[in-house]
């Protein structure tokens, strides 16, 4: 039984991306169906200046013709870009498209892939339905701290897929209160360190139930998520 456990966030990865395409709409709409506490997804820009949801620096997309085909993101304009399909069938969508799908219905987790594009997504961010919901996160510290120093009314994360030396420290660098280290990188004293400094611990990538719950008592409050119906039904178990 798990009733004494708080059951922490549930954030879908990429949209509920085991039965849709990553990163596109019905992933996201899907997760929303199914009740998730947020989405999390990737962003870059466009050679001008849209801000697309998309993991890859080059499209893992099936280009209009062969012209396109290898290019990067920030080498396509966002016509061009409109023709790539994800699997055969969604296409890559815009941040302010997922945005005003998602309507503030639920948290919306924005990862920084492109460089300097903190400008770009701050304006989309503050134009959406619900500025509130979205936060942003990255590996790249400096563009957090960046993003914080001009806009401190957004939510702000950092990434870490090391341990970090002196956590509290790089949340003070940053002017982040999210931290979002790899899930096995968690321990009661990183948890207890991030909380003692006004923060929330997130982790990535939870799949597997068990270690869900195992990070549920050490006082997480997030946990990034490709298996999340089966992560809901274990807190619910």
């Amino acid at each position: 039984m798990t009733t004494s456990l708080e059951r922490p966030r549930l954030i879908a990865h990429r949209g509920i991306s085991r039965e849709r395409p990553e990163n596109t709409l019905p992933a996201f709409l899907r997760a929303l169906e199914l009740g998730a506490d947020g989405i999390e997804l990737d962003v870059r820009a466009t050679k001008d200046g849209i801000v697309v949801v998309h993991h890859d620096e080059i499209p893992r997309a099936t280009a209009p013709d062969r012209s396109l085909a290898g290019r990067r993101i920030d080498a396509l304009t966002f016509d061009e870009l409109q023709g790539f399909s994800v699997d055969g069938a969604a296409l890559i969508p815009t941040l302010a498209e997922v945005l005003a799908a998602m309507r503030g219905r639920l948290d919306v987790f924005v990862e920084l892939k492109g460089h300097g594009i903190e400008g770009r997504v701050l304006d989309v961010i503050h134009a959406s339905p619900a500025p509130a919901r979205c936060a942003v996160h990255s590996f790249d510290h400096e563009a957090i701290r960046r993003i914080r120093s001009v806009a401190s009314w957004v939510r702000a994360g950092i990434l870490f897929d090391a341990a970090p030396k002196d956590v509290v420290a790089e949340m003070r660098h940053a002017d982040a209160r999210d931290v979002w280290p790899r899930e096995d990188l968690i321990d009661a004293p990183l948890v207890a360190a991030v909380q003692g400094a006004g923060g929330r611990v997130l982790a990535w990538t939870v799949n597997l139930p068990a270690r869900a719950l195992s990070l549920a008592g050490l006082g997480v409050s997030g946990l990034c998520t490709d298996a999340f119906p089966e992560l809901r039904e274990a807190f619910a178990s």
